[in-house]
């Protein structure tokens, strides 16, 4: 059986490497590859799986990027995730990529979806839309539509339609990946001194360049190895960490609020691994499986529409009942307008139900970590010296 260490080790090289040599191995295996990068948040990886071709997550450059030219098509007083993609893009680092899917996640991932196009015309490049109404019959039809035509799209691109079989094959596979990511996630809020939040964010991410199938492996892996190991448990605060579901912030980011004394027992980091909450049907139509798994089980964020107004916050706060938690950091990219437009409403909510929390904001590229950690670690601080007041 495989060691944490070795496993935490393969998933940390798989993140520091900014060529996705990963990805290129996979493609190099066999002519007929493809490979699809997409954006964070949501795309339907399912139908691309079913293709045949590898979904990459594309999530910028990181800290470990240093962006020239990509500052020169766009301002400066937006996130900086796009200047990033198109700096991997221009540098070459995303020359093996077929297709590239901008999710619906707010205007300048809808801008960045138009530059692909003008920048690069030889890849497939689609803005992928999803419905703002939830009843079946309207928004549902539409979603269809759109997974549809992205179904046809990727069945032209590999030379022949993408099967109904297929994609239930595909929805299957995905469905484990899901489960597994679930049960880590579980056991994080049970144990959390067993599964640094550094570690399982590593692990979820190998999911961004790996087949699914090599990724559910290493997640197998990984619980079996960490559930026979026993690490010193110590007296820090619960949390939840929400706003980072677009830009990811630094992986010092995360450390940094473990060494302030904070577990991270739940978040919204690379919500595309398990944005759906329920397995989909793998019997009947895919595409009306996937619709409906969308507009009726998938995970509340800002960047997706709430058709209830009464239900805005209340997944922060199950988030916080069913883990345990004792406090709520909102850490959001800077110039992420979809969620710092959203955190006062949610932080009324908080409020409401009796539940602490700070908010700061970040860059991918953020270096000055001692801030964070001394907010994080007074917030911890006070939630065990006074809390019971």
């Amino acid at each position: 059986m495989q060691t944490v260490t070795d496993i935490v080790a393969h998933a940390t090289r798989l993140f520091e490497d900014l060529n996705f040599n990963a990805a290129r191995e996979w493609k190099a295996g066999d002519p007929s590859r493809k490979v699809v990068g997409y954006m964070p948040i949501y795309v339907p990886r399912e139908i691309v799986h079913a293709a045949g071709f590898l979904p990459l997550g594309v999530l910028g450059g990181g800290d470990q990027l240093e962006v020239i030219h990509g500052d020169a098509y766009y301002q400066s007083y937006i996130c900086r995730i796009p200047r990033s993609t198109i700096e991997l893009g221009v540098s070459g680092r995303l020359d093996f990529v077929e297709g590239m899917l901008f999710p619906s996640i707010c205007d300048v991932i809808r801008n960045l979806s138009g530059m692909w196009k003008l920048m690069f015309p030889h890849v497939y490049t689609r803005y992928f839309d999803v419905p703002q109404n939830y009843k079946d019959e309207i928004g549902g039809a539409y979603y269809i539509n759109e997974l549809a035509e992205l179904r046809h799209d990727l069945g032209q691109l590999r030379g022949k339609p993408i099967t109904d079989d297929e994609l239930r094959r595909s929805i299957e596979v995905y469905n484990e990946n899901r489960r597994l990511i679930r049960e880590l996630y579980t056991f994080r809020a049970e144990k959390p001194w067993q599964a640094p939040a550094s570690e399982v964010y590593l692990l979820v991410r190998a999911g961004m360049v790996l087949p699914v199938e090599q990724h559910s492996e290493m997640l197998r892996d990984y619980l079996a190895a960490v559930r026979a190991e026993t690490r010193p448990r110590r007296d820090n605060c619960r949390i939840v960490l929400t706003g980072v579901f677009c830009e990811q912030p630094p992986l010092n980011l995360i450390k940094s609020l473990e060494l302030a004394g904070c577990y991270v027992v739940d978040d919204d980091l690379l919500l595309v691994t398990r944005w759906l909450t329920s397995d989909v049907p793998s019997a009947g139509d895919p595409l009306v499986n996937l619709a409906s798994a969308f507009l009726h089980h998938s995970e509340s964020t800002a960047a997706k529409y709430e058709p209830d107004q009464k239900e805005k916050g209340q997944h922060l706060v199950r988030a916080v009942r069913r883990t345990g938690a004792e406090g709520v950091i909102f850490a959001s990219p800077s110039f992420c307008d979809p969620a710092l437009l959203e955190r006062p409403m949610l932080q009324h909510v908080l409020a409401d139900a009796g539940i602490p929390y700070i908010a700061f904001k970040y860059a991918e590229n953020s270096g000055q970590m001692q801030p964070i950690r001394e907010q994080a670690g007074t917030f911890a601080d006070s939630i065990k010296l006074w809390s019971g007041a």
